[in-house]
């Protein structure tokens, strides 16, 4: 399930965002436990069928945007949308605060790395974020030395908010440095016109 009013599959630049299957799902895990893309993963090794469970699970989940990445029929990437309730005041039961918020996640097949694919997904990711579900704020995180990353998000525009000295492990480096990134729907707004 996804919520109302969204519609899939999305363009995402030259590429196509759908809807998670398992055979897009087997299609990813060929190149998603390979170092080269866990090492800036928090989440390294993945079990194929939890993959596939937690993948095919997120459908049934309103909060849940998560999507298959295709350019035609080959599969390049996936991304992850998830929202949630921003800071806010308690007492008020249905404050404006209530799914006010959204997290942003990608990765690309390193096949197909430095071809613009990775900002084409993510915009796709804060227009589905903005202009679909009406968030206030979209968030993304990354590891300080994932450079790639990090200038994604600085193309479209997201702040960089956060720089947590040695905030993050990594299981090779040790603690590192890590960015927090995020935009606001008025910024978005600007930035559209």
């Amino acid at each position: 399930m996804t919520s109302p009013g969204i519609t899939w599959p999305r363009p995402a630049g030259p590429l196509e965002l759908r809807l998670p299957t398992t055979e897009a799902l087997d299609r990813v895990l060929v190149w998603r436990n390979r170092p080269e893309v866990t090492n800036w993963l928090i989440r390294t090794e993945v079990d194929p069928e939890a993959f596939r469970r937690t993948w095919l699970d997120g459908l049934a989940d309103p909060d849940d945007h998560s999507a298959i990445a295709f350019l035609g029929d080959e599969v390049v990437g996936t991304v992850s949308l998830w929202r949630t309730d921003a800071m806010g005041q308690s007492h008020v039961p249905d404050g404006p605060w209530r799914n006010a918020q959204a997290g942003i996640g990608y990765t690309i097949d390193p096949a197909q790395a430095g071809r613009g694919y990775a900002t084409a997904v993510a915009g796709a990711l804060l227009a589905l974020a903005f202009d679909d579900l009406g968030v206030h704020r979209v968030t993304a995180g990354c590891f300080a030395d994932n450079i790639a990353s990090w200038r994604v998000m600085e193309k479209l525009g997201m702040r960089r908010e956060q720089h947590g000295v040695r905030d993050s492990w990594h299981a090779e480096r040790g603690w590192i440095d890590g960015f927090t990134y995020a935009m606001l729907a008025d910024e978005w707004r600007a930035q559209q016109r």
